[in-house]
């Protein structure tokens, strides 16, 4: 059998009611505690001030005259102002650090019957954080009628202290599993959580839900950065927006929500749009300009392709990042922007290090909780909610509900989940699919022609995207054809001939000491009679 073991504070109030005998006839917490018989305490670790003892002395005889097998600790301690949170909190707490707790052979409970209402406080977050490894336990005074009728003059000390008052004891257990109500109730918030960040859309992929779920508890349990990756249209911007809030409706952030294209930040304006800049900083700052960083100041600043920024820009943002504060441009004064980076990019950034194009301390610093989003076609089974999501937005927003027949639904989904569909747009691509055939549909009827039509429209997107065979010579070997197809499309995704470059050639640069990666590519091309003029015309 375990023992019971309780820690409580000796009150100086209610554990001094009445004086010689009389004190028999009052109701005293920590006395009807180690009275009880429900748990049957076996040792007592009372708490008590030094101007206490004499009051101290008198409550451990009278345990020991009803409860003589209850072993009392007293324990002294030194709180100038037992109202201070921090004086009581810091005692409680080292008290705890310095205790042998045995939970495998020892149950333990906190009283908070007695001490002030700080006590009481401190003693809940010591238990639900664990410091003291126990249930709480809360005594109630005896109702009044069960008090004695007799005079306590007309008693005897021994016959008073047979009708001692007894109250009655509730206990508080902070393992929230315990009950089957909250646990539910925190099940449902999950849930509703969850379908938030997916805007309710039914998902039906088990591991994009999966990841969905880990999101939703990082970003009600933490403000650290959050690292987002996942080609272009995969939903970044619309998980961040979400996660913004999700996070705004727990009341975890009061500020804006602010976001920028890190792609579409260029030269000088970069350090501007980011930090700001005083009046006169450069040719043509006439006046002073607050920045993004400081938008966002207790609210969610979400940053997509951060692989794009500057190594200058990089090093202001992780300053900004771990002190909270950064310098504008042109200003020898700090600002102060207290916000939540979610950061969002569909490069390798590992690669980018290796390149030097991305600080690697900054990495280290957004990349605590990284996820990595599917495309559209690693979710070819969430197509089917996500084309009903397309149609009831675009009926709020254009006010008209467009709707396919059975045969053409039929066909487009076909389509859409068959290996033929690329979907290298991912859901964007999905969105602008769903918007031109409401848009052409008679009555907001899909017919089947237009579904048709719609499908040739984006097979030929994709045939454009992914590999132009006009482009390609037709008198050349197999082996060629396949590589230039390969590398025609990377070109058509690259926005330069050099980034192209340092994609095809990641691996073979790395060891040359100087590395002409657009020379290269150039080259290549010419060997071809291509360009990349030609290739993006």
């Amino acid at each position: 059998m375990k023992k019971n073991v309780v820690f409580g504070f000796l009150g100086n109030v209610l554990d001094q009611r009445g004086k010689g005998k009389r004190r028999w006839r009052h109701w005293r917490p920590t006395i009807d505690l180690c009275y009880q018989s429900e748990i049957g305490f076996n040792r007592l670790e009372l708490l008590y001030y030094q101007n206490d003892y004499h009051l101290l002395c008198e409550v451990i005889k009278d345990i020991k005259t009803l409860s003589p097998q209850i072993e009392v600790r007293p324990i002294a301690i030194n709180i100038d102002d037992p109202w201070d949170f921090e004086q009581v909190y810091t005692c409680l707490f080292d008290i705890s650090k310095n205790y042998a707790f045995n939970p495998e052979q020892e149950n333990y409970y906190v009283h908070i019957t007695t001490g002030t209402h700080v006590a009481q406080i401190c003693w809940f977050l010591l238990a639900e954080s664990r410091y003291y490894p126990a249930k709480l336990l809360q005594m109630s005074p005896p109702d009044k009628h069960q008090s004695a009728s007799q005079s306590y003059m007309e008693l005897t000390e021994n016959e008073l202290i047979r009708q001692v008052p007894c109250g009655k004891m509730n206990i508080i257990d902070l393992n929230l599993h315990c009950y089957d109500k909250i646990l539910t109730r925190f099940q449902q918030y999950a849930h509703q959580a969850t379908d938030l960040l997916k805007s309710g859309i039914a998902t039906r992929n088990q591991q994009f839900n999966q990841l969905i779920a880990e999101i939703e508890q990082v970003a009600s349990r933490s403000h650290a950065p959050i690292l987002l990756c996942g080609p272009t249209g995969a939903g970044k911007s619309f998980l961040a927006k979400q996660i913004y809030l999700l996070k705004h409706s727990n009341h975890q952030i009061s500020g804006q929500f602010v976001e920028v294209n890190c792609a579409t930040l260029r030269g000088d304006s970069t350090m501007s749009t980011l930090f700001g800049h005083v009046k006169g900083a450069f040719t043509g700052a006439n006046l002073a300009r607050t920045g993004l960083l400081k938008n966002a100041d207790g609210g969610l600043l979400f940053l997509d392709e951060i692989g794009e920024l500057g190594l200058d820009e990089q090093a202001m943002l992780l300053k900004a990042i771990e002190e909270k504060q950064f310098y504008p441009f042109g200003s020898d004064k700090p600002i102060q922007s207290d916000f939540q980076l979610i950061a969002g990019t569909n490069k390798d950034l590992k690669q980018a290090i290796k390149q030097g194009e991305f600080r690697e301390d900054l990495f280290a610093r957004i990349n605590l909780w990284s996820y990595q989003l599917p495309s559209l076609a690693q979710r070819k089974e969430d197509i089917e909610p996500n084309i009903d999501y397309e149609l009831a937005r675009y009926a709020k927003e254009y006010g008209i509900m467009p709707r396919f027949n059975q045969q053409s639904r039929r066909a487009y989904l076909a389509f859409a989940t068959s290996p033929d569909a690329l979907w290298l747009g991912n859901f964007r691509e999905l969105n602008s699919s769903i918007i031109r055939m409401a848009t052409l549909a008679p009555q907001a009827n899909i017919t089947l022609e237009q579904v048709e039509k719609e499908i040739a429209r984006l097979k030929q997107n994709w045939g454009q995207s992914r590999n132009d065979h006009s482009l390609i010579p037709i008198d050349i070997d197999e082996f060629d054809r396949y590589q230039l197809e390969k590398v025609i499309e990377i070109c058509q995704k690259s926005e330069t001939l050099s980034a192209a470059g340092r994609h095809l050639f990641a691996v073979s640069r790395t060891k040359k000491q100087r590395s002409n990666d657009a020379d290269r590519l150039k080259k290549y091309l010419a060997k071809f009679g291509l360009s990349w003029e030609v290739i993006h015309q």
